[in-house]
């Protein structure tokens, strides 16, 4: 009686999914007899047990369903200067991995981070705010949570927990340095899992160095054994791989390239050719990193996640070039100042499934606007108070021009406004100066004595701007550790 019934179960490729909420209908593409046909349409399957079936096959949602949201990477490099990629002209260092974002996506040749140092932009990126709008103007201080009180105010909503009710598991490892206290930890801040450190820097070969600023697992000490940048690729692909089922976001916030400046043997290696040995030790740093980088991209290709991952890739401020001989290119400047060579940095950006790859964008952008991207991108709303922008419909040509109408910043006693070609800054001496990036990107040539109708917009712009900030928390660390040592004195 059965020889004209299909034999069951029929290959995934031929199944259909019902519009009913919790039915399943098996349908042939070719013609079946009616009792067959009647048979199959009776056949059901809970749609628990439909739904992996279809998971384990690797087919693809139907027209109308929800797709999945995009996973989203922040990387962000620590104190490496705009010419010390590939991508941005650097002849010596060789960093492919990197490179391969903005190969992939946008090179952004204009990207600014909101301050010339570590902490307050940091700040800045994860609120997507100005971080003089909530007085983290100045890196916290020393890495020590029984003495530090300061760090991102409670008041502000990071990018983890602006994810996190959107659908997203979030991950962290590396570097914080946006507060010390419990109530600062990452873990308090969004991110359900953290690896790393609190403080501003640490040794990448002796996890036990600072036992005031200790490697972490969530709460818990760790005793670290791996070059400290192996450590960070380890544990962010380990994160991918535990979350790969589920959209993800994970900030990858390297201590690389910031000192000390240590590497091993494995990295120095690749650079013997490099007699200097600041900048050979630079060098194996910088390899490091970039290999790191091409461990969670590699990780990504492996598990068909690349397309469907929004990537940032950005440094913190400029390269602080008396230091650790990083090079910020044709800038002046270096990290610590408002002059180009400290805000602009390297800053690009990936998304294959939605970008266009090997784009480059002119118009300036800022790291404040990493999070309203990523949030829309994950299906948020923008905030009122946010200052960054969304950058997709730019790149994608659905907005025309720049994202923003002009771009400012304040550290302490320095000052700058950039509005189109056109930058007024200030440094501690107190004299304006007034430069046109589009003829002058290295602010040689001082033009505010020839133009003083665009030295009196600018600066009307800035004031306006500065109406709206607050005044510092804190003071500069460095300051604050000369005062109290004076009191000290002065005791004794």
């Amino acid at each position: 009686m059965s020889r004209n019934r299909p034999k069951l179960p029929l290959p995934l490729a031929e199944l259909r999914v019902c519009k009913s909420e919790g039915d399943i209908s098996f349908r042939a593409r070719r013609a079946w007899p009616h009792s067959g046909r009647a048979l199959l349409e009776r056949s059901l399957m809970r749609r628990r047990e439909f739904l992996s079936l279809v998971a384990a096959s690797g087919l693809r949602p139907l027209p109308g369903a929800a797709p999945r949201k995009p996973n989203i990477i922040v990387i962000v490099a620590d104190d490496q200067g705009y010419g010390e990629t590939s991508a941005q002209g650097c002849k010596d260092i060789p960093t492919p991995n990197i490179d391969s974002i903005a190969r992939n996506g946008v090179r952004f040749t204009n990207g600014y981070v909101s301050c010339p140092v570590c902490s307050p932009t940091r700040a800045g990126l994860m609120t997507g705010r100005y971080q003089q709008r909530f007085g983290h103007e100045f890196n916290p201080g020393p890495a020590n949570a029984a003495v530090e009180e300061f760090g991102l105010p409670l008041t502000e909503t990071p990018m983890p927990a602006r994810l996190k009710p959107l659908g997203y598991a979030t991950g962290m490892v590396g570097k914080w340095h946006l507060g010390y206290k419990p109530e600062y930890h990452p873990n308090k801040r969004g991110f359900d899992e953290f690896f790393g450190f609190l403080g501003g820097a640490h040794s990448y070969v002796d996890a036990l160095q600072d036992p005031a600023n200790p490697i972490l697992r969530g709460m818990e000490r760790v005793n670290e054994k791996e070059y400290l940048t192996d450590a960070f690729a380890r544990e962010a692909v380990t994160f991918i791989d535990r979350h790969k089922s589920q959209p993800f976001f994970l900030y990858l916030s390297f201590n690389a390239v910031h000192a000390p400046l240590q590497s091993i043997e494995r990295y120095l290696a690749r650079f013997a050719n490099i007699t200097d040995q600041r900048r050979r030790t630079f060098a194996a740093m910088t390899a490091a990193m970039d290999d790191a980088v091409g461990q969670v991209l590699k990780k990504l290709r492996d598990s068909r996640l690349e397309d469907d991952t929004l990537i940032f890739y950005v440094s913190d401020n400029g390269g602080p070039t008396l230091s650790t001989s990083s090079q910020n290119g044709p800038l002046r400047g270096y990290k610590g100042q408002v002059l180009e060579g400290g805000i602009r940095v390297p800053f690009f950006m990936q998304w294959k499934s939605r970008l266009r790859g090997g784009q480059v964008f002119n118009h300036p952008v800022i790291a404040l606007d990493i999070l309203p991207t990523a949030v829309a991108a994950a299906g948020g709303a923008p905030a009122a108070n946010w200052d960054g922008v969304d950058l997709e419909p730019y790149v994608t040509g659905k907005k025309p021009g720049a994202p923003h109408e002009a771009l400012y910043w304040r550290f302490g006693e320095q000052w700058a406004i950039r509005k189109g070609d056109w930058k007024l800054l200030s440094m501690a001496g107190g004299q304006t100066e007034l430069y046109n990036l589009a003829a002058d990107i290295g602010e040689s040539k001082n033009a505010a004595a020839e133009n003083p109708a665009k030295l009196k917009e600018l600066q009307a712009a800035y004031d306006a701007w500065n109406a709206r900030n607050v005044a510092p928390r804190w003071g500069r660390p460095d300051r604050r550790r000369a005062r109290q040592q004076k009191a000290g004195r002065k005791k004794r």
